[in-house]
């Protein structure tokens, strides 16, 4: 029996048990998603979006740092399980201060600041419990403190940020994601993490996404929320459960089967470089894309019963969010198999192209006309490599 202050190695012979801690931890992003895109409904304006990208960023690097530590031990045993409590209780504290992070409110406490310090309290824990469940792995020890540079740049640039307030924040806190990514990337590049389950790996970034889909479907409440119950309204929701069922089928058709089948086979320096290009980086790509979508949706559902013109924030944010979520799959494929799912970039351009359309008709046909053009790559996928979908589903039940 290992001691509760010792962690337990994962391995592949553990498969892809995602634990159901792990599960109640991930619960937590489901709300800090919710919170970002309330946020840019309320803000509703470029300079917002961008505040609560910045924001889902600090998110996203929240979640993956823990999701490398839970694919090197068991997080739901001994110590792991009580650091991971922690976190979570710091994420959801952060995930509280979102709303008013680039605001000061008389008499309440700086927003920006309990930011800066749960963000802290979540990097710091998370290098903690990497070290214990490094064990006796030297390198990975030294990964470890190496990486962990990344984290006191980004922080002190989140603290000063947040000190200065007003506009200068925003390119502070972007300074510091950015410094945080490109550190971390620079400091890992062949370096010594492990992958140790690729089952585990897969199938924990797909529950990722299914939650960022699951925010896609409450977004299409809260939008409707604000409207008298019409068919217009019923229509509009039909059309935007069918843009998040198109969404999760572009993701969980075959492509993230292939992924995980691919990146088992690989040898762990290659395995753990795969990870972090394909999942911990392009991954965001695909996040950032079904929340600035879920945006869009929330914002067609809202003036649904008006019929007046969508306008060109709605209209880049669901023909813009949904673009870059098929670019990201485009470009996950790239990295992971070596080509371009061509159909998805076409899906992606036309998407873009068809905004100033958008623009100037009702927001439930920009709806349909979205609906319309990722239905379309679906459809053509479909008939076109029907084969090779049906070898990767069935690979999946040996």
């Amino acid at each position: 029996m290992t001691p509760w202050f010792r962690a337990t190695s994962r391995s592949d012979a553990d498969g892809g048990r995602v634990s159901t801690f792990e599960l109640f931890f991930d619960l937590v992003f489901v709300f800090a998603f919710t919170q970002v895109t309330h946020f840019m409904v309320v803000a509703h304006s470029d300079i917002g979006v961008l505040q609560a990208i910045v924001m889902l960023g600090f998110l996203w690097w929240s979640w993956s740092s823990y999701g490398w530590l839970a694919n090197q031990s068991r997080v739901d045993l001994g110590i792991l399980r009580a650091g991971l409590v922690v976190a979570m209780c710091a994420v959801f504290v952060l995930a509280l201060a979102i709303p008013t992070a680039f605001v000061r409110i008389p008499g309440a406490l700086n927003a920006a600041l309990v930011v800066a310090i749960a963000y802290f309290l979540v990097r710091i824990v998370h290098m903690a419990l990497y070290l214990v469940a490094s064990g006796d792995d030297r390198a990975l020890r030294r990964q470890v403190l190496r990486t962990s540079v990344s984290m006191w740049v980004s922080v002190g640039l989140i603290v000063v940020g947040a000190i200065i307030g007003g506009p200068a924040q925003t390119g502070i806190w972007l300074g510091a994601f950015i410094a945080d990514m490109l550190i971390t990337y620079l400091t890992s590049h062949e370096g010594d993490w492990h992958v140790r389950s690729a089952q585990h790996w897969s199938e924990r970034h797909g529950l990722v996404v299914l939650l960022a889909l699951g925010e896609s479907i409450v977004a299409i409440g809260e939008g409707a929320a604000h409207s008298s119950l019409t068919l217009v309204v019923l229509g509009g929701a039909v059309l935007a459960l069918l843009l998040a069922t198109l969404l999760w089928w572009l993701y969980f058709d075959a492509i993230s089967i292939a992924a995980e089948r691919i990146l088992a086979k690989k040898p762990d320096r290659e395995r753990a470089a795969l990870a972090t290009d394909g999942y911990t980086y392009v991954h965001l790509l695909l996040i950032a894309g079904i929340v600035i979508s879920a945006l869009g949706v929330e914002e067609a559902m809202g003036i649904a019963n008006s019929g007046e013109q969508f306008g060109l924030f709605g209209a880049c944010a669901l023909f813009g969010g949904t673009s870059l979520y098929l670019f990201a799959h485009a470009l996950f494929w790239k990295r992971v198999g070596g080509a371009w799912k061509v159909w998805r970039l076409a899906g992606a351009t036309l998407l873009l192209a068809l905004i100033p359309i958008g623009t100037f008709v009702p927001s439930i046909a920009a709806l349909g006309m979205t609906v319309g053009a990722v239905a379309i790559v679906v459809t053509i996928e479909s008939v076109l490599f029907s084969a090779a979908r049906r070898e990767i589903r069935e690979s999946a039940k040996d």
